[in-house]
């Protein structure tokens, strides 16, 4: 009874958050024209919220996002410089839109909203969320699910006005971040994915449970080929978007190879960590002598001490005996790996390890960057849409059912490329149809949607419809059978808003006893 009551005070007292962020902003030095936009953000983010809820689904609540962005800029930001186009200051920016600076908190940005929502998004976020012990993808993988958050806060202005959804591909920095982000938002969830990105504790590895999740969901051969796929996919867009960040994965990627050179010639690798391990030994060696033998001792620190600079003098033999332990310690640990190497075994794992890290990092310096990458973005898309098909197969309420609905029309309506969105790349076709019928036949099945026709082909020609409709609740969606001479066609509305008028043949090629709804009759789709 006490939790009614909280829930019908929540809805009675409603905060007031334009207040809440003028309060915010009064303590900032912030100049009219400043505060100014910020608020105007906020009410549009307030004005189309709820739409964009209805339209993704699996989204912050309004409260929490309305929240973050009011936290976002009372913690973390401090000074916000706005830019005209055409103004002198213009030149501080270059080419970038935004430039910010996390140290001292600052913002410089063109007077455009989205760009502005955009940098407050990146400034409250870590360089890197995945682990150092990841190798490159701690770095490239950080960035594309930074990249791709950012993109994603910006949503809610970029593609919603209170009355429309509308999604422009030029609108969206990124085409491939956005996928990729979306892709995964619908595989993990929004929960998930913005956990491990605003992560604090950074013991606890996400990467880890990440690719956990992928393997107990999916199973083991979907989680590697999604893992190399999307390995592949980020260092390729570090290489497109971050030229500036490249040349560290660069080096990286010509040592692997240059490691995998002499690893082909085996025996002259073989010998030459024989020869190494040699050295090693006869170094360790003196070192013991030096520091058991007093007298060496007083001549190695004499030694060193001439060869050193005044500001570099080694200020004790007891001090120089502690660097001789610790430098027969590096030794001792270069010995072991050489060990392992030695180790056929060991050598084997090296050597798969070694591939295993060129063969996504290799795309670093690809001549076909544009062609490679569109290459993999479809490879992973159709791995996603294999796991799609799984999610469907597991099922097991109403509720659930509804909410693939919602998420696949959702992500057939992403761009994939600047002239195209999801539903339309043909390479797609198969799978995005099956996934339809899927759907489709799971919804009749509960009694979702009403079928309109015992003819399974002329059902699926209308029904598919309901992923290309751009009506905001898609529980509202109506449907008509309207015959115009030879001709019919589907007519779709949301209650008396007309959104689309589908031409579905000529009378003649249409079964019309199979049908079981009538012409000129309105009817809702949705049953539930």
């Amino acid at each position: 009874m006490q939790k009614k009551k909280e829930n019908f005070l929540d809805k009675v007292i409603k905060k007031n958050y334009n207040n809440e962020l003028e309060h915010v902003l009064e303590h900032k030095d912030f100049d009219v024209n400043t505060k100014n936009i910020l608020l105007s953000i906020l009410y549009k983010l307030e004005t189309a919220y709820s739409d964009y809820e209805k339209v993704k689904c699996d989204v912050y609540s309004k409260d929490e996002y309305l929240q973050n962005f009011i936290e976002c800029i009372d913690k973390n930001i401090n000074s916000i410089t706005l830019v005209k186009m055409d103004s002198e200051e213009a030149s501080i920016l270059g080419k970038k839109t935004f430039i910010i600076d996390k140290e001292k908190k600052h913002i410089i940005c063109y007077t455009i909203e989205l760009k502005l929502l955009y940098a407050i998004s990146k400034i409250s976020k870590k360089e890197t969320i995945i682990k150092d012990k990841y190798f490159v993808v701690n770095k490239t993988i950080s960035d594309l699910l930074n990249v791709g958050n950012n993109i994603n806060k910006v949503e809610p202005i970029r593609d919603f006005n209170g009355f429309s959804w509308s999604v422009i591909a030029k609108d969206i920095p990124s085409i491939e971040h956005n996928l990729v982000y979306q892709n995964l938002s619908i595989l993990f969830g929004n929960d998930f994915l913005n956990k491990w990105i605003h992560n604090n504790e950074f013991i606890i590895d996400y990467y880890e449970i990440f690719m956990n999740k992928l393997e107990d969901l999916y199973g083991k051969q979907i989680k590697q080929e999604f893992i190399d796929s999307l390995s592949k996919i980020s260092v390729m867009l570090e290489a497109k978007y971050s030229k500036e960040n490249i040349e560290d994965i660069v080096n990286k990627k010509r040592e692997i190879a240059e490691k995998l050179q002499e690893i082909n010639y085996k025996q002259a690798f073989i010998k030459e960590l024989t020869i190494e391990k040699k050295d090693i030994n006869k170094h360790i060696k003196k070192l013991d002598t030096i520091i058991s033998d007093k007298k060496l001792l007083q001549q190695e620190y004499a030694k060193r001490n001439d060869e050193l600079p005044l500001d570099k003098k080694i200020f004790s033999m007891k001090v120089l005996s502690r660097m001789l332990k610790d430098e027969r310690l590096q030794l001792i640990t270069q010995k072991e790996e050489i060990n392992k190497l030695l180790n056929p075994q060991k050598f084997i794992k090296y050597e798969k390890e070694l591939e295993d890290r060129y063969k996504f990092i290799k795309y670093i310096e690809s001549s076909n960057l544009e062609k490679d990458l569109k290459k993999e973005i479809i490879k992973f898309e159709i791995i996603l849409l294999i796991c799609f098909k799984q999610k469907i197969k597991n099922v097991q309420t109403v509720d659930e059912l509804i909410r693939l609905i919602i998420q696949y029309r959702y992500y057939l309506n992403i761009p994939i490329d600047k002239k195209q969105k999801v539903s339309e790349e043909k390479a797609l076709q198969s799978e995005i149809c099956e996934i339809q019928k899927m759907l489709i036949n799971k919804a009749i099945k509960a009694k979702i949607i009403v079928q309109v026709s015992t003819n399974e082909e002329m059902n699926f020609s209308v029904l598919k419809e309901i992923f290309n409709s751009k009506i905001i609740n898609i529980r509202n969606i109506n449907i008509e059978l309207k015959k115009e001479e030879e001709k019919v066609y589907l007519q779709i509305f949301d209650e008396e808003i007309f959104d689309a008028k589908i031409d579905l043949g000529t009378l003649s090629n249409i079964d019309t006893k199979s049908l079981k709804i009538r012409f000129n009759k309105e009817i809702k789709l949705f049953n539930y």
